[in-house]
């Protein structure tokens, strides 16, 4: 039985257990990195990390095991409170895949690490240029009580890196924009307004960002639940 006791080594070998090629091949039709998955569900994973209990020093070791489950387990079992800038800097250094990065951008929005947002952006990794405009996504849904005013303030960057054509910056960059304009009221008009210009622009990823994000944050439905 796995339980808070269980090592690192413990852990993955209950992981291994519940490998699914089937799961896998599924996993790689989403656009999921799939070298070194063992193609378990994150309810899943999270069902292991629920028993496993938090331990810091045990997820690190999780973490470098190169297996896709283990870091999803090792993220879901670190301790917001204890993680350091340096060690996210250390775990974005291996991000391969947009499932990764989703998940560690929560954890580091619940760890406070908004000062790495402005560095990962001016990353040119793919991958963890996707981290900070995740991690825009994930404040402005889940942190209800932030200022507005810390939430408008990535207006500017969001449209700095509207031109990166690459597929999930550009997503990202789009949640970003979306989430910050889904908010309230006050954040919802200066939304609005960066989602118009981009849908002007003559950059066509700029222009795919603006017009998808003009659809939704224009949405009657939308409109009434922020009167």
């Amino acid at each position: 039985m796995i339980g808070p006791s269980s090592s690192a080594a413990e852990l993955i070998a209950h992981l291994q257990t519940l490998r699914s090629e089937e799961n896998v091949a599924a996993m790689a039709r989403f656009g999921i990195v799939t070298s070194g998955a063992l193609g378990i569900s994150n309810p899943d994973v999270k069902a292991v990390a629920r028993r496993a209990k938090k331990d810091p020093l045990r997820a690190r070791e999780l973490w470098q095991s190169d297996i896709r489950e283990a870091r999803l387990l090792a993220l879901y079992t670190t301790e917001p409170k204890r993680l350091t800038t340096e060690e996210a800097r250390h775990w974005a250094n291996d991000f391969n895949s947009w499932e990764i990065v989703d998940c560690a951008a929560d954890l580091f929005v619940e760890a406070g690490l908004d000062e790495l947002i402005r560095e990962f952006a001016a990353d040119e990794r793919e991958f963890v240029r996707r981290t900070a405009f995740a991690m825009i996504a994930g404040a402005a849904f889940h942190r209800k009580n932030d200022p507005d005013a810390a939430n408008l303030a990535w207006l500017p960057l969001i449209e700095a890196h509207s031109c990166d054509p690459r597929n999930f910056v550009r997503k990202a960059v789009n949640w970003a924009l979306r989430n910050i304009g889904k908010r309230n009221r006050a954040c919802h008009a200066p939304a609005l307004a960066l989602a118009k210009s981009l849908a002007e622009s003559p950059d066509k990823t700029a222009r795919w960002i603006g017009k998808d994000a003009v659809r939704e944050l224009a949405g009657e439905k939308l409109l009434e639940r922020l009167k």
